[in-house]
């Protein structure tokens, strides 16, 4: 193996009896665990449980985890619930007890474990892969199945709720839809998943126009702990240095295509699948590689409509963030709506969501079944849906392709307030070869001084020639309340700096015309 050896297997009864309570793990382990007592009585668990190996290897892959007791849970009728949590790309998982402080003060036990291919878990990160990482998370919760002093539902069915970020958001949905493959039932009770994903391949690389910095900043985040498998780094650096995400057509290059196929929610619902418990979303409005609209798909279509009334929406002012300065965006970092619903910051209503959700508490915080979108402003926009009904016309938008700087083309005048998605229809001419253009929407007084107004903007791709086409591009999604004065606009740029180099092939034009902007806002 790569960076840890097969240990002997060893029966941890002894270890684990002791600091946890266990009769009986029900899986082997690599390595011994060893267990911490702190002076409140909390206690502090280290270990590592085998799982599948890698593809076209024999030797098992360990994964490691921390399991955090808080001191109330000693078992019979003082017992808690559980709740997991993983690091973003390039991370590792908590060890320390002040990590956890908060949940473990609020009555919950933690399970923190490093993911497959970073920190001391061996293997290498195949990006939240079913049939990988799917088995990585299964067997984490069949360790915990039996654990005394944590809540179960019926037997081998613990009271488990997840939280995390990023790469941390992605093993929450993995975890939730394998147990539902896995038993039929919903395993998972709760799911805090931030800025995280729908679609990966979307993500990385929207209409096949690859978001350059972020190939470069995930290869460079694998490096230190080896963790991208070798063909997966070659092709986000090929894709970097291209303009064209990898799909194999070419000879001698990857197929990414195929690798990310099964990595997200999309495939799990596209099964059948989809989820059937609360969900606390916290997504960022100013995310450049996962973008507002990753989140609203997710509550659209992998969560059933009662799991919807159950759940809430929330954006905030950050993520993965950028600076944007062609086309010129805002630097702002606040989360008005976490500070709006429970009076504290994001890890406060995540308690309240899962006091709620796995306690069955009272209702702490309002807002269930509603959008909470930050606004540059560090305003909070609160809506109860994002439909696009609003539509509004644009006219004319022409612009040169592969060269040139942004233009703003008026919307309509505020009043105005945009929460949501938005697109545009049009007809299209483009000359030149693989043409691209990028579209966001802004605001100001003018257009010279529109602002894009968090940071995004997507691209539109005609590989061939347009004359007169119907066309539909997505733009990205944001929260904005326009005042009385300004305006907003539909801002076109024939360059990105998160799509660094990846504008047309050849220089040209791009002209859409009769052009619509459907919206989810509201005019006054």
């Amino acid at each position: 193996m790569r960076r840890t050896t097969r240990a002997t297997r060893t029966a941890v009864a002894t270890a684990l009896a002791a600091a946890l309570g266990l009769t009986t793990l029900g899986v082997t382990t690599g390595a011994p665990a060893t267990a911490r007592t702190s002076k409140a009585a909390n206690v502090v668990t280290d270990g590592c449980l085998d799982s599948v190996p890698e593809p076209g290897e024999t030797e098992p892959v360990q994964i490691c985890w921390t399991l955090f007791r808080p001191g109330i849970a000693t078992g019979r009728k003082a017992k808690v619930p559980l709740v997991f949590q993983s690091h973003g790309w390039g991370g590792s998982r908590w060890t320390e007890e002040a990590q956890a402080a908060r949940f473990l003060e609020a009555g919950y036990g933690v399970l923190s474990f490093d993911q497959r291919g970073f920190g001391e878990s061996g293997g290498h990160a195949h990006v939240e892969n079913p049939d990988l990482e799917g088995h990585d998370v299964r067997a984490l919760v069949a360790m915990v199945a039996d654990l005394p002093w944590v809540i179960q539902d019926r037997p081998g069915d613990p009271r488990v709720g997840a939280i995390g970020g990023s790469y941390g958001g992605g093993y929450q949905f993995l975890m939730a839809f394998e147990e539902i493959r896995a038993t039929g039932r919903q395993v998972v009770d709760a799911l805090v998943p931030q800025i995280t994903w729908h679609d990966l391949e979307e993500s990385l690389a929207p209409e096949g126009v690859v978001r350059t910095e972020w190939a470069l900043a995930l290869s460079a985040g694998s490096l230190p702990s080896d963790a991208l498998p070798p063909n997966v780094y070659k092709a986000l650096v090929e894709g970097a240095a291209t303009g064209t995400w990898p799909d194999g057509s070419v000879p001698g290059t990857e197929d990414m295509v195929t690798f990310m196929e099964k990595n997200g929610p999309k495939w799990q619902v596209a099964q059948g699948a989809k989820l059937d418990v609360p969900v606390l979303f916290g997504q960022g409005t100013t995310d450049t590689l996962f973008p507002l609209e990753q989140a609203l798909t997710n509550w659209k279509v992998a969560l059933t409509r009662k799991a919807r009334k159950r759940s809430i929406f929330t954006a905030y002012n950050g993520g993965h963030a950028l600076p944007a300065v062609l086309p010129a965006g805002v630097s702002v970092s606040s989360d008005p709506c976490a500070e709006k619903l429970s009076g504290g910051d994001f890890t406060d209503l995540t308690l309240a969501f899962l006091d709620r959700a796995l306690k069955g508490a009272k209702k702490k915080v309002r807002g269930y079944g509603r959008f909470h979108v930050a606004t540059p402003e560090s305003g909070c926009v609160t809506t109860r849906s994002v439909k696009r009904r609003l539509e509004l016309p644009v006219g004319t938008v022409a612009m040169t392709a592969a060269a040139g700087g942004p233009i703003a083309f008026e919307v309509a005048e505020g009043p105005l307030t945009v929460a949501g998605g938005s697109h545009l229809t049009a007809l299209a001419t483009t000359v030149g070869a693989d043409a691209r253009a990028f579209y966001g929407l802004a605001i100001g007084t003018s257009p010279a001084d529109a602002t894009l107004v968090q940071n995004n903007v997507l691209p539109f791709r005609a590989e061939l020639p347009l004359v007169g086409e119907e066309v539909r591009i997505e733009l990205p999604a944001v929260g904005v309340e326009v005042p009385e004065g300004q305006s907003l606009f539909l801002l076109a740029s024939p360059v990105s700096d998160t799509f660094v180099g990846m504008g047309s092939r050849t220089p040209g034009v791009v002209l859409l015309e009769d052009t619509v902007l459907h919206t989810a806002g509201r005019l006054g």
